[in-house]
């Protein structure tokens, strides 16, 4: 069991679990918290997990955990691994099983007042034209071919389909397209879970929200990204659906099978793995990629919805534009500098996001001065966060930071505690509108489930990782 007295501190908000703590470990293990923080992250078995991350064969630098941590399958949520590229392994476990579950933002050219007297009748034809909820099917048909289309192309054919732009690309994390994505490694189970699934939020903590600027903290990065104070934005938050889910399920289950016949030994097998070269390991990344296209293409596609909902409510000189799109489960290879020297690494991110800094090359030409956005949702009922990417501090956490607030209770445990119609009447009283297809949903999703976004932020932007840009508070959720 691990405990406080094992935690080295190595500044306000970065401790260590030594690389001796236990003999399997290859590297240390850490996490990004205050002190206070830790005592909640300690009351689950996230830390124990980072651990057993630790052991991983090529895994490099640290196992690492952000300030959002918690529970989750194999990894913590809230997990950063780097592995060698091409010789370490690949693990579904550090990616999760919603492939590129992710969020985007969407600035409007309205403010708070021009809206506020609408919340309720907008969040009512949203709600009516974005489906939600568990295993729900969308209005955008397509092909079978269509799919193989998706997964292997991504956002490039939304535009050709009319549902993007150019501009939208340019705008989302690796142009909306995982190169050596390939729909044949992925099974008919995934692709008939998946078909009717675009432009769909499905359940869980996924949604849509209206929110407005609360708050600017830096007033020169927030001109460049194009926010300014009671600015009206939309976020979105989903990702790659049933199809994402069963690409886990069928990979994780081949790997288990054969992980045994390349000698690896794990402390948990939740966090199966293999060889990223080998022929299973290829096949998934190929796999996941092709996930990771599709759960692309869903955020745009909701947001061409989003879009129409919008130019019919306050006309076609009302446009919505993309400030950014990036993913929160994936594992992407990258260039990273570690002990002084770039190399090549395979990063998974569970729970965790990209946090480029300025004059990374992988950025578009427009955040390169000022890093990439990223974009941190809080809870129903609490702030959302816009920030930059850091330069200096890139190699701290692999180019990472945190991906929301993160949970402190199960969702059981919230469902006992109140139920989905008081939840939606106490968010009513705050002035947020919510329209969800199920009230259990709802109380599973209560933002007293949910940690502080505020300290989580502040743990993110104390470290170094990403700086605090704008404040968002929600006026309407679509659940």
């Amino acid at each position: 069991m691990i405990t406080k007295s094992n935690l080295i501190k190595i500044s306000p908000v970065l401790w260590e679990i030594s690389k001796n703590f236990r003999s399997d470990m290859r590297v240390p293990a850490r996490i990004f918290a205050t002190e206070q923080m830790l005592d909640e992250i300690l009351k689950d078995r996230s830390l124990e997990q980072l651990v057993n991350v630790a052991t991983l064969p090529g895994i490099q630098g640290w196992a690492l955990a952000m300030p959002d941590a918690h529970e989750g399958y194999g990894f913590p949520i809230g997990g950063v691994a780097a592995v060698k590229y091409p010789d370490g392994v690949i693990s579904p476990g550090g990616i999760g099983y919603d492939i590129n579950c992710g969020v985007r933002l969407l600035k409007s050219n309205l403010d708070y007042s021009q809206i506020k007297d609408r919340l309720e009748d907008l969040a009512k034809k949203i709600y009516k034209i974005i489906p939600s909820g568990v295993g729900q099917g969308g209005k955008i048909k397509i092909s079978k071919p269509d799919l193989d289309n998706v997964l292997e192309n991504g956002v490039n054919w939304a535009i050709k389909q009319g549902y993007a732009d150019q501009n939208d690309l340019n705008r989302i994390e690796s142009d909306g397209c995982m190169p050596g994505a390939d729909s044949d490694k992925v099974s008919q189970d995934a692709k008939d879970r998946g078909l009717d699934q675009l432009g769909t939020l499905g359940s869980g903590n996924h949604f849509a929200e209206i929110d407005f600027v609360d708050e600017i903290y830096d007033e020169q990065t927030a001109q460049a990204f194009g926010l300014r104070k009671n600015q009206i934005v939309v976020l979105i938050h989903t990702g790659s659906r049933g199809l994402g889910h069963q690409v886990a399920t069928d990979y994780i289950r081949k790997m288990m099978a054969v992980m045994g016949g390349y000698g690896i030994t794990l402390p948990d097998r939740e966090l199966a793995c293999v060889p990223f070269s080998s022929p299973e390991g290829k096949d998934y990344f190929s796999a996941m990629s092709a996930a990771a296209n599709f759960a692309w293409t869903n955020r745009q596609l909701i947001t061409w919805q989003m879009r129409n909902v919008w130019e019919h409510e306050f006309g076609e000189s009302e446009k919505l534009t993309l400030l950014y799109d990036l993913a929160h489960n994936i594992a992407k290879i990258e260039t990273h500098e570690l002990n002084g020297k770039k190399q090549p690494l395979l990063v998974h991110r569970k729970g965790a996001t990209r946090a480029f800094g300025p004059n990374h090359p992988e950025l578009p030409a427009e955040f390169r001065l000022t890093g990439q956005p990223v974009l941190i949702p809080g809870s129903m009922g609490t702030s959302s966060y816009v920030l930059a990417g850091c330069e200096a501090e890139m190699a701290l956490s692999f180019g990472s930071s945190c991906h929301g607030a993160g949970r402190k209770m199960s969702r059981s445990a919230a469902k006992k505690i109140m139920q989905g119609k008081t939840v939606r009447e106490k968010l009513f009283s705050q002035g947020i509108h919510v329209q969800a297809g199920s009230m259990s949903d709802l109380a599973e999703e209560a933002p007293f489930a949910y940690k502080d976004v505020d300290q989580v932020i502040e743990v993110v932007h104390a470290a170094g990782i990403a700086k605090k840009v704008a404040r968002l508070k929600p006026c309407v959720v679509i659940k």
